[in-house]
């Protein structure tokens, strides 16, 4: 029972290929892109005005140094909701659930954001390391747990989308079972347990849009201190 959970969180295989690289690439096929319907097209229209959102949370109150990284930041959301949300389907794989690649996405762009730091104002990211006015006693212990806190950072990016992602997709699958268990026996229970099932569905389709915008979210932030 145990293996037949966490079996869905396996990168699928054909004939021993390994298929991760289709559904990363799956989601850039679903992008509607401009064409002679752009401004007639509902559903284009509404990722324009999403994307128009999303940039006006997240770099108004940016300096224009991390204007830069508009595009980038954009693109990422848009691809981790489409990969969470892609995820919920029945028989689908969810990329997003494998720690290596969230860790792969989180370590280069936090890394790119310190790099930036230190090199465009050494002085004001090493100040991150000691507050002021600290006695003297305190600064070696300080600086080692502010330089801890620092590499955790692309740790916590990925361990935290990983972890709500596979939480979630655990209870859709043990709530789901018990449902389809129950319903021969105790069909009443089993209703009362599939609108259990449906509000959990709807939480995580929250959830998988929310855990994208909280991803990107941090990474300007870290992006922010260093611009």
């Amino acid at each position: 029972m145990t293996l037949s959970l966490f079996d869905q969180f396996m990168s699928p295989t054909l004939l021993g290929i390994p298929l991760l690289a289709l559904a990363l690439t799956l989601p850039w096929v679903l992008m509607f892109k401009p064409g002679p319907r752009w401004a007639v097209n509902r559903l284009s229209t509404l990722q324009a005005l999403f994307i128009k959102w999303f940039t006006k949370e997240i770099f108004q109150p940016m300096s224009l140094g991390g204007h830069k990284w508009a595009v980038l930041l954009t693109a990422l959301v848009l691809f981790l909701i489409t990969l969470n949300m892609l995820g919920l389907l029945p028989y689908t794989f969810t990329p997003t659930t494998q720690l290596s690649m969230n860790m792969a996405f989180a370590v280069p762009l936090w890394l790119a954001t310190v790099i930036i730091g230190m090199r465009n104002q050494p002085n004001h990211s090493l100040a991150h390391l000691l507050p002021e006015g600290t006695p003297n006693l305190l600064i070696p212990i300080l600086i080692m747990i502010e330089t801890i806190s620092l590499f955790i950072r692309p740790v916590a990016l990925g361990v935290r989308l990983t972890a709500n992602l596979t939480a979630g997709h655990l209870l859709i699958q043990l709530i789901a079972t018990a449902a389809y268990v129950l319903f021969p026996i105790m069909p009443t229970v089993a209703l009362l347990t599939s609108i259990l099932l449906f509000l959990l569905t709807l939480l995580e389709v929250a959830v998988a849009m929310i855990q994208a915008y909280v991803f990107v979210l941090l990474l300007s932030l870290y992006l922010q201190e260093n611009v």
